[in-house]
């Protein structure tokens, strides 16, 4: 009840959703900028200490809000599922393999790359996925996101909105001039579960092939469906404990070699 009697948080949440919706989706190059992008940015910094707009006890108010409401988003994004099942039936194998790319590049080249540069257990919230609204909801879910790998998540979550779509239109631009990865299993590796980078990704491996556009645009739009829906399960069950467990054998060796300096 404390929670919901705290006016302020709610205000300012309403005030902050008004402001975004009312600038809306914005296009700058090739990055669509959306109006959760603005709400981060300006709840980042109301919440700053030197303005005292907010108090501590506000933000963890806040913080235990936000996870209801990703749960919300999960419920939907589950409910989802049934409508496309036949898609997901009718998906190759191909589509599913793809999951182990995200593992592969995610967690078994990110993970010791993160550690290596200093981060401690933030590196398993940052890389046991492409850290999307659903992968910040699981985080929330089991360790919170006032915890490490919280904060991981949201960190990955910020430069992948930032950055991704730029990121994603560069690679896979240079990736298809090599002309050494079949255009479908290009499209495939463009659909990693968030559409602004699916969507930079494509236009020049389309440019590229532009007799089969159509076809690389459902491969893309056929493999991002499936990481949203099957990618929820494979995080879930599978990508989170291994980043743990890897996070933690790495650790031990990080922590022997440092005792024996």
């Amino acid at each position: 009840m404390e929670i919901l009697k705290d006016y302020r948080v709610h205000l300012l949440a309403l005030l902050v959703v008004i402001m975004c919706e009312f600038i809306g989706k914005q296009a700058i190059w090739v990055i669509t900028v959306y109006p959760m992008l603005y709400a981060m940015i300006i709840g980042g910094a109301i919440s700053l200490p030197k303005l005292k707009i907010l108090t501590n006890k506000n933000m963890h108010h806040a913080s235990s809000v936000m996870i209801v409401t990703l749960m919300l988003l999960i419920a939907k994004l589950g409910v989802s599922v049934g409508p496309k099942i036949n898609e997901i039936f009718n998906a190759k194998l191909a589509l599913i393999f793809q999951e182990v790319g995200h593992f592969a590049g995610t967690i078994l080249l990110g993970l010791p790359l993160a550690m290596m540069f200093g981060m401690g257990r933030e590196a398993v919230g940052a890389t046991y996925s492409v850290a999307r609204e659903p992968n910040i909801a699981i985080v929330a879910d089991k360790y919170g996101l006032d915890s490490p790998e919280g904060r991981g998540v949201m960190a990955m979550y910020v430069c992948g909105t930032l950055y991704g779509a730029i990121w994603m239109s560069i690679l896979a631009s240079i990736i298809a001039r090599l002309d050494i990865i079949h255009p479908y299993a290009l499209a495939m590796g463009a659909g990693i579960g968030s559409g602004s980078m699916m969507a930079a990704s494509l236009a020049p491996i389309s440019d590229l092939y532009p007799n089969i556009a159509g076809e690389i645009k459902a491969y893309a739009t056929a493999a991002n469906l499936m990481s949203s829906v099957l990618g929820i399960y494979i995080y879930i069950l599978f990508s989170l404990p291994f980043a743990s467990f890897l996070y933690n054998v790495l650790n031990r060796f990080r922590n022997k070699k440092s005792g024996a300096k």
